[in-house]
């Protein structure tokens, strides 16, 4: 069965406001999120990540559930906030995932660089994309 004892899943269960929340951020994404999505649909379709994921009181950019893997792209701001963002990182590895953080200019300027790192933290990609 899928869901819950009613058969409710976990996305039916969130607060509306989380929902909405979630689909607001991923209508507003920035420049390098939608290209790092792009990206992360093309290259990895069997990772199945999703966006604007709902953990606890954050929003992970983006997750791949079954890699236990978080793909945060931070822009200047974070620089500025980075206590806010360790508790956050502490919070999500103790949910069970590994969060992995680039920079916006990186997504921009590197993606190839970007989507080699996210390739080397899915499990059993690194041997599939470098021989």
């Amino acid at each position: 069965m899928r869901g819950n004892a009613d058969g409710l899943t976990k996305r039916q269960l969130l607060p509306a406001a989380t929902v909405m929340r979630s689909r607001q951020l991923r209508r507003d994404a920035g420049s390098p999120e939608r290209l790092i999505w792009s990206a992360l649909r093309t290259t990895f379709p069997e990772a199945r990540f999703r966006r604007q994921v709902p953990f606890g009181p954050y929003h992970a950019d983006f997750c791949a559930h079954g890699a236990r893997l978080i793909v945060e792209i931070d822009d200047a701001t974070h620089a500025e906030r980075r206590d806010r963002d360790d508790r956050r990182t502490a919070f999500l590895n103790s949910e069970g995932y590994r969060v992995i953080r680039f920079w916006n200019n990186d997504v921009m300027t590197n993606i190839d660089g970007v989507i080699d790192a996210i390739s080397d933290a899915l499990p059993g990609r690194r041997d599939v994309l470098h021989g």
